[in-house]
């Protein structure tokens, strides 16, 4: 059975798809981020703020880092923290695709110690908790038994495998495919759906919290 702190996160991302899937039908206000680093939805910020109250009067004393969220630096001197991406893969919600994500993270110090990446408009939740294994709808995942870069089929946009980003030619056979949420890629690794994936773009902690957890007790 998860853990008390993986439930909480699951409970929150059932609550966050409600909350995200009725601007989905609806449809939500979008604008450019005053730093100019991407668009922003009346979604993400509604997502966000049912995730801070649920979260944070959950776990008063937990630290607090979203995307959606001016960074407050008294995080870090908490033992946990919440790290989250209220809806990552902006875009694709915008043009109305499903292939977005809600990105749930619990770190204690330097480890993530329970994760939730979930798609509700494609009914699926991945998560985990350190040391417990991965799942995808309660069923158990592993990654791909690919070894060989030259038979492996990765996650990537098409820029990111362009020769002068590699001292060494890829290899021929190396096959590429792209989903537009970072968090869902790594999911999709953890799954053995894909072999690896590629991103030379800038991330953050929000961004791979999740993933890299998922990924990790998925056997990456």
């Amino acid at each position: 059975m998860p853990g008390a702190d993986l439930q909480l996160l699951l409970a929150a991302a059932q609550k966050a798809g409600e909350v995200a899937q009725r601007y989905a039908r609806n449809g939500a206000q979008a604008w450019e981020k005053p730093d100019h680093s991407g668009p922003v939805t009346e979604a993400d910020l509604a997502v966000n703020a049912l995730l801070f109250d649920m979260l944070g009067s959950a776990r008063p004393n937990y630290g607090w880092l979203s995307e959606e969220t001016e960074d407050d630096q008294k995080r870090l001197g908490a033992e946990h923290c919440f790290v989250i991406d209220p809806i990552d893969g902006t875009r694709s919600f915008i043009a109305g695709e499903k292939t977005w994500a809600h990105s749930l993270a619990i770190t204690t110090g330097s480890d993530v110690t329970a994760a939730v990446i979930a798609l509700p408009m494609l009914g699926l939740t991945y998560y985990a908790e350190q040391g417990s294994g991965a799942f995808l709808n309660q069923q158990a995942i592993n990654v791909s038994d690919c070894r060989q870069i030259d038979d492996a089929t990765v996650l990537a946009a098409k820029p990111a495998l362009e020769a002068r980003h590699w001292r060494i030619p890829l290899p021929a056979g190396l096959q590429r495919r792209h989903k537009p949420s970072l968090a869902y890629r790594m999911a999709l690794v953890a799954q053995g759906e894909f072999d690896a994936m590629i991103t030379l773009r800038d991330t953050w902690d929000w961004d791979i919290c999740a993933g890299a957890l998922i990924a990790a007790e998925a056997g990456a």
